[in-house]
């Protein structure tokens, strides 16, 4: 429909519920097998497995060059990480970043997971960096339900990291709206900008996802063209939801209640999509 920017039509909105439910339930499933001596190719085939199995496609495969269900970002791999053999260790943090797509249109999720054991002084801080980046991401979310403009909620992501570490947000990734593509319009900030942004009413979905570093923000890129670290060597850590808003309220497509537990104790009851 012509004027619609980057929102979408009721039956669109409805559309986007399924590929959500599918990226959920995929990772979960990888959070039940995280442990140490797994690999993070044995999760990419949980998830891939668990995707099919719902009829969907992992809509990672479809972009170009990159052969796998998941991204897995081990310590300091800040996004793109490929999976592989190398067995996870106890003490390891590592981001699953998963999406699959059904129906013409996308999910886009993650999860961060400290594999249990290891030295408890490691473990604690990684656990920490989780989660605050855990609680960043759920308090955008929440001030989605409010805000007037989409830089409302990199304002709040922001808000919650300084007052809680001195942990740096990456600027060089961050967070899209996302519906018929993986990728699409408008860019979502995890920080407070200029642009306040799109205004956010019925018909907006984005992919919500902060990006943390346990230490400064600059990045390398590994020989194989994706693999992104932290440059100084420091943990990195995502969390990430798409998120719909729709004429009765939010619902975060990619967790199965929708986020109500998660929203529930920051004031925000989720609202169902309907099925027209």
């Amino acid at each position: 429909m012509r004027g619609r920017g980057p929102y979408k039509s009721r039956r669109e909105l409805a559309g986007m519920r399924e590929p959500g439910r599918i990226t959920a339930l995929a990772l979960e499933a990888v959070e039940r097998a995280i442990a140490p001596g797994v690999t993070t190719l044995e999760l990419d085939a949980i998830a891939e497995r668990v995707i099919r199995e719902h009829g969907a496609v992992p809509n990672f495969q479809l972009e170009p060059g990159y052969e796998h269900t998941l991204c897995t970002n081990v310590n300091d791999v800040v996004v793109h990480g490929i999976p592989n053999g190398t067995p996870l260790q106890p003490g390891d943090i590592v981001t699953v970043d998963c999406g699959a797509t059904i129906g013409g249109f996308h999910g886009d999720a993650a999860i961060s997971v400290v594999v249990p054991g290891g030295d408890p002084a490691l473990t604690d801080a990684r656990q920490r960096l989780s989660d605050v980046t855990h609680d960043a991401l759920w308090a955008g979310i929440a001030a989605l339900a409010g805000a007037k403009q989409l830089g409302e909620v990199g304002a709040a992501i922001e808000e919650h990291i300084e007052a809680h570490s001195d942990y740096g947000i990456s600027e060089d990734y961050i967070g899209h709206g996302i519906g018929r593509a993986m990728h699409e319009e408008p860019p979502v900030f995890n920080y407070s900008t200029r642009v306040k942004g799109p205004a956010v009413k019925p018909g907006l979905c984005v992919a919500i996802e902060p990006i943390i570093h346990a230490k400064g923000t600059a990045t390398t890129v590994d020989a194989d063209g994706w693999t992104v670290r932290s440059a100084d060597g420091s943990d990195a850590c995502q969390w990430e939801h798409s998120v719909a808003v729709h004429s009765g309220g939010i619902w975060v497509l990619t967790a199965l209640d929708g986020g109500a537990s998660r929203l529930a104790p920051l004031g925000v009851e989720p609202v169902p999509i309907p099925d027209r």
